[in-house]
């Protein structure tokens, strides 16, 4: 059935326009400035807004005030009017619990209803997230070169909206900036638009980060709008690293659908289902406590080579030093390749961690190997496949003996890798093996077949 437009009054009486699409788990969808149910049910953001609901989910997208169908003639775009806003819808619908789902500028609001209300905000995604409106908007020279556009776009809506479009979009090929025009055109008045750009500039989110205590996903894209996505790294990284828990993911979208990707991560992570990160993924600021796996498991090895001549050579200081920021870089990798890296464990110089993929494990070990590489530290590095046991934060086990064992085999900055990771990544991590025949390990029974990862 089609989706119906429904209003909702706000607290100080600013009508809110909304709908519901599917059924299942609520999720509250808080937009960017440019939003419009009626256009936008029908592009690209109503196919992402399908394809999350398709899972199971109840998606709410709701205009913001002042914008698309929700109440043109509005003063107040205060945070507090924000948050009033999402309760509004919220108290509509009899949501007890929800996921908040916002988008750029629709995330100052949604982290502001977000730390006053822990009890309602079951899950927290924010896409394109800033703190600090000024900060945000001084840094996307498109916006405040516009500034004394802005003053007389009365005069030509239609040209200054073209105009803003194009500055978002830049001159790359294939580029079409009309859409978005029109979208803008149909959007909101050139006067309202001073006003909430006027309030933007004034919000600033960074002391209500830490109230925040609903798990939470920081999206951002590597690439898009011509400066934002030059910024939008250390913004998302801002924010991720202010919420406690919260996990950051740069990804590269696809450029004919960039909305897809983020509403499949979204989806995921609300349904508490495993994600296969992108590739570009990056770790988490601040990382939850992680359940490790019992049961089967890549195991991987990584420790430093011949640490004690480098101390020599180094001093007991610089090499501390060192090793210290490498062992933070190599969690990042390995967090960034869908791996738990074991927090319990106490290694010396190196890093034990655990994956679920072959593959991914050897794209971690290879990245491992590069950030040791360019550290001056070269890695050992060796992986094994087999059964873990889980006790707190550490894994035990025979495997986890032998994956030690095969790392103590390797030359620096060699990956070496037992017989049955190799056949479960032979065919699908785009990588070749040198045999490296029978091998006895120390402690261990039975010889093991190993194999050198060829890049």
């Amino acid at each position: 059935m089609e989706p119906q437009i429904q209003y909702v009054r706000s607290a100080d009486g600013t009508n809110i326009a909304y709908t519901v699409i599917g059924e299942g788990v609520p999720m509250i969808f808080s937009p960017n400035t440019w939003c419009h149910l009626g256009i936008q049910l029908t592009d690209e953001a109503g196919d992402a807004w399908q394809r999350i609901a398709g899972e199971g989910i109840m998606v709410v997208p709701y205009d913001v005030r002042g914008m698309g169908m929700s109440e043109r003639s509005v003063e107040d775009f205060s945070l507090k009017s924000y948050v009033a806003d999402i309760e509004a819808v919220r108290r509509r619908l009899g949501f007890d619990r929800f996921a908040l789902y916002a988008h750029v500028t629709g995330c100052l609001g949604s982290i502001a209803y977000a730390a006053d209300h822990p009890e309602r905000v079951s899950h927290l995604i924010l896409s394109g997230p800033f703190a600090n409106g000024e900060e945000w908007y001084q840094a996307w020279p498109t916006l405040h070169g516009l500034e004394a556009f802005r003053v007389r776009a009365d005069e030509d809506w239609g040209l200054y909206t073209l105009t803003h479009a194009t500055a978002v979009f830049g001159t790359r090929p294939g580029a079409d900036p009309r859409p978005l025009a029109a979208l803008m055109r149909e959007c909101t008045t050139p006067d309202t638009l001073r006003r909430e750009i006027a309030a933007l500039r004034a919000s600033d989110v960074r002391p209500l980060l830490t109230e925040v205590r609903a798990p939470s996903l920081i999206l951002a894209r590597r690439s898009g709008a011509r400066d934002l996505a030059v910024e939008a790294g250390k913004f998302s990284q801002e924010v991720a690293t202010g919420i406690p828990g919260a996990r950051l993911a740069l990804h590269d979208p696809n450029p004919a659908a960039p909305g897809l990707l983020a509403a499949q991560l979204a989806t995921e992570f609300v349904l508490g289902r495993a994600v296969e990160w992108p590739s570009t993924a990056s770790a988490t600021a601040h990382p939850q406590r992680t359940e490790l796996p019992s049961g089967t498991a890549i195991i991987l090895f990584a420790d430093i080579a011949d640490s004690t001549a480098l101390t020599e050579r180094l001093g007991d200081t610089a090499f501390r030093a060192k090793a210290r920021d490498l062992d933070a870089a190599l969690r990042t990798v390995i967090r960034e390749h869908a791996g738990t890296p074991i927090e319990g464990k106490l290694l010396g110089d190196g890093v034990l961690a655990v994956f679920t993929s072959a593959r991914r494990a050897i794209e971690a070990a290879l990245a491992c190997g590069r950030a040791g590489d360019e550290a001056g530290l070269p890695l050992h590095l060796g992986l094994h496949a087999g059964d873990v046991i889980r006790e707190d934060d550490n894994v035990y086990g025979g495997a986890v003996n032998i994956a030690s064992r095969i790392s103590g085999l390797s030359a620096p900055g060699e990956i070496l890798v037992s017989d049955i990771v190799r056949g479960l990544a032979r065919t699908s991590a785009g990588v070749t093996f040198e045999d490296r025949g029978e091998q006895s390990l120390k402690g261990i029974g039975e010889a093991v077949r190993v194999w050198a990862v060829e890049a």
